[in-house]
């Protein structure tokens, strides 16, 4: 076989690696820089990494390694590690952009087709962000491509959630934010990935106290939706703080027509607050999906006769008295899309092991959650109350 006609397959081989971050091969993003065959049949290439201390470096070499090592009649492989230079780094932001020279809110342009949904709670501790990280999981594990942002700017537990180390940071080009890649195979066989940011990914350190407010936040905000490569996703999860201040305020602006889930307890007397959320989420065009109940019930075996009993530890119908609320005030059927079981490995057990849908699927707390992932997968996104961007002739 010709050194050309090498040369050829080992280009099309190394369009099969794909950058861990960009989840695009490495081929379409410039990082081949050389790539050669040799009359021994050596492929002698240099592969330029974003940065320097790409934390993804090993992943990378050995993925262009074994891509190669597949190729009939190449016998080896001397691989060089490089970086990119500002210039190379400034045409892989324009590739990434699209040719855009300005960054955009990709979500919130004609279109766009991912699914946003916002998931707001009145108030805290009603298990909010661990409702939206085992949705988010679940919809990735169907092989739906996942992006997960964590906006509560203030009390951000979404990296605590997913086990992710202190250390973790996203990789910066240029002024773009690669989102960090996180990667489950769950008890049941099945791989979930998840592209995630958090403001607790950005701080110096996890105890860093931040005290934005006003423009400070607006502007951050902007920046998470626009200068993180998010890439092509099905689904886009934000995990909003509780009530309805800056924060929700500024999502519903930057994108109007998107989807919003409001999560309460069972207690009536939060249903009037989880109203509020989701009345704020419909007062900036932002479309009320349906409530979650979660912390519905606890299933305990009754020391008496062995039977499992439901024992409704908050009480009892605040999740279809917020959905009813929220149907009365919008003037159109707000749905109580789920109810979740009270699980420990919902919460505090998922800093130990991993998401519930993750380490117990078969849980019925899990199996909640993936029922509604799949419904919401199965459905298509409703156009009531979005803006349509036609103009007028």
């Amino acid at each position: 076989m010709s050194n050309d006609v090498l040369q050829v397959a080992a280009h099309q081989a190394l369009t099969t690696v794909i950058d861990p971050e960009i989840r695009r091969p490495i081929t379409e993003l410039g990082m081949v820089d050389q790539l050669e065959v040799d009359d021994t049949g050596t492929a002698h290439l240099t592969v330029l990494l974003t940065v320097a201390g790409c934390p993804l470096r090993n992943t990378i070499e050995s993925d262009v390694r074994k891509a190669l090592g597949a190729v009939e009649g190449i016998t080896g492989v001397n691989l060089t590690i490089g970086t990119m230079n500002a210039e190379q780094r400034s045409a892989l932001t324009q590739t990434l952009r699209g040719g855009r020279p300005e960054p955009v809110i990709p979500f919130a342009q004609p279109g766009n087709l991912t699914q946003v949904l916002s998931v707001a709670s009145g108030k805290g501790g009603v298990g909010k962000s661990s409702i939206t990280v085992n949705l988010a999981l679940a919809l990735a594990k169907m092989g739906r491509s996942v992006g997960l942002l964590d906006a509560d700017i203030y009390g951000h537990s979404v990296p605590d959630l997913l086990g992710m180390p202190e250390d973790v940071r996203p990789t910066l080009v240029d002024a773009m934010i690669m989102p960090v890649p996180v990667e489950f195979v769950s008890a049941d066989g099945a791989r979930a990935v998840l592209k995630v940011i958090s403001m607790g990914m950005l701080k110096e350190s996890r105890d860093q106290v931040i005290a934005w407010r006003g423009p400070i936040l607006d502007r951050a905000l902007t920046q998470l939706l626009s200068e993180v490569y998010w890439g092509d996703l099905d689904f886009f999860l934000i995990d909003l703080p509780p009530g309805t201040g800056d924060v929700a305020m500024s999502i519903g602006q930057k994108l109007p027509g998107s989807d919003l889930i409001v999560v309460t307890s069972p207690q009536p007397s939060a249903a009037w607050v989880s109203e509020r959320a989701g009345t704020m989420g419909s007062m900036m065009h932002q479309n009320v999906i349906g409530v979650i109940e979660n912390m519905s019930w606890y299933e305990t075996q009754c020391p008496h006769c062995g039977q499992m009993h439901r024992v409704e530890l908050f009480g009892s119908g605040g999740g279809q008295q917020t959905a009813d609320g929220l149907s009365d005030r919008l003037a159109r059927e707000v749905p109580l899309l789920a109810q979740i079981p009270m699980e420990l490995a919902m919460g505090a057990g998922a800093e130990f092991t991993a998401p519930i849908v993750i380490s117990q699927p078969d849980l019925p707390a899990a199996q909640a959650v993936s029922g509604l992932a799949e419904r919401l997968a199965a459905s298509r996104p409703s156009l009531a109350g979005k803006p349509l961007n036609l103009l007028a002739r």
